[in-house]
This record gives structure tokens, C-alpha cells and sequence, in this order.
């Protein structure tokens, strides 16, 4: 009998932690990611769905977050500076279906205060979101003394949601741009979205029309 033990498939799993500790398959991908991080600051990642947008960037977060040991036989384990931590702020469109405008800010608010209490940060959130935003990113800097590492997930979603209502959609579109016009200004800043592809979705739906 082969004493060969094999290891489970990460079907649907899209948390790094979750693979490198639970026994699963994992093909190595950080030559990639050293590539990516060290070539350039401003990404955006467009991609079909179950293309492992939401694992690659967990995997980032897992990095600059300097979490070692799930990355010890990789190839990068070697070649990252696990003394530098970054400070990581992560916003996910991935979970609901965002339906309105002020739908959309209030899921802003939410995760921004979620990543508020995740950095430290005490400060008072400004009222506008896009000032809120810069002020994350901003304390965050000021907290930890590093590049802060933006990471924005399924960034197009609540406009697909929506692609069928052009007037809706347009207004979701307006409505995300608060979390990307700050974040392109600022060279401390990483930022890495990862998309549906609104382009393809936008012309079938022009075509049902």
C-alpha cells in the first residue's frame, strides 16, 4: 500500500491561511507576486470570475502583513524582508448585492470602520467617504510608520449587480470612484483591484437591450 499521503483540493477556498495550514494543494504563485509588488505601485487586476483574484490578494495581505510561516518553502520566503510589516487595508465588494447608491456608502462606512479598529486607529472619521478614505490610509502611514497597502476586491461588482439599470450603475460607478481618485495620488500607497470584467458584461447587456 503507497504511503503516499495526498493532500485535499482548496475548492472555493479563498483564504491563504486556510490552504497553507489545512493541508491542501497550493500551486506556488509568489514568483509572480515578488514581480508584481517590486515592479510597480498601482494595479488594476481584471480577471473572470474563479480566477483566484480573491486568493491572490489575500496572499498579498498575508505578505505585507509579514506573516512568515505560511510562506516557509515557497519561493519568496527567501527573498522578503520579514522584519518590514504593512500596514493593509482591505475593502471587499464580494458578499451581497449592493442595490442602491446609499447602499453603497454604507457598506463603505462599515468596512472602513472595520479596518479602522483592525490599524489602531482612534481618530474621528471625517464626513465625507473619500476624505474618510484618505484619513485610513493617512493614520494608518502615521501609526505604523510604513507604505500603507491598499487592496480593493471584486471593485466593479455592485456596478454588474446593477448593469441592467444604466442609471443605477452609473451611480454605483461615481460612488466607487471615492476609494480610487485618493489612492492614485498618494506614492506611499499600494493598490491592487481585482475586476469582473464590467467591459464584457456592459456589451452582453447592451446586446439583450
Amino acid at each position: 500500500m503507497s504511503s503516499v499521503q495526498h493532500r485535499k483540493l482548496p475548492i472555493g477556498i479563498q483564504t491563504f491561511s486556510d490552504i497553507r495550514e489545512g493541508g491542501y494543494y497550493y500551486v506556488d504563485k509568489t514568483p509572480f507576486i515578488e514581480k508584481l509588488v517590486n515592479q510597480n505601485k498601482y494595479y488594476f487586476l481584471s480577471r473572470p470570475r474563479r480566477f483566484g483574484k480573491s486568493l491572490l490578494l489575500d496572499t498579498l495581505r498575508c505578505l505585507f502583513e509579514g506573516r512568515e510561516a505560511l510562506f516557509e518553502g515557497l519561493y519568496i520566503h527567501d527573498k522578503w524582508d520579514w522584519q518590514e510589516h504593512y500596514p493593509v487595508v482591505r475593502v471587499s465588494f464580494s458578499n451581497g448585492v449592493v442595490s442602491s447608491r446609499q447602499d453603497l456608502d454604507a457598506n463603505i462606512r462599515y468596512q472602513l470602520q472595520q479596518q479602522r479598529a483592525h490599524l489602531g486607529i482612534e481618530a474621528t472619521p471625517p464626513a465625507r467617504i473619500a476624505d474618510d478614505f484618505a484619513s485610513v490610509i493617512e493614520n494608518a502611514h502615521r501609526i505604523h510608520g510604513q507604505r500603507v497597502v491598499v487592496l480593493i476586491d471584486e471593485y466593479d461588482k455592485p456596478v454588474l449587480d446593477n448593469i441592467l439599470d444604466t442609471d443605477r450603475a452609473h451611480e454605483l460607478r461615481e460612488g466607487l470612484k471615492t476609494l480610487t481618485a485618493y489612492s492614485r495620488t498618494r506614492t506611499h500607497t499600494c493598490i491592487l483591484c481585482s475586476s469582473l470584467g464590467y467591459l464584457n458584461s456592459a456589451r452582453s447587456a447592451s446586446s439583450r437591450g
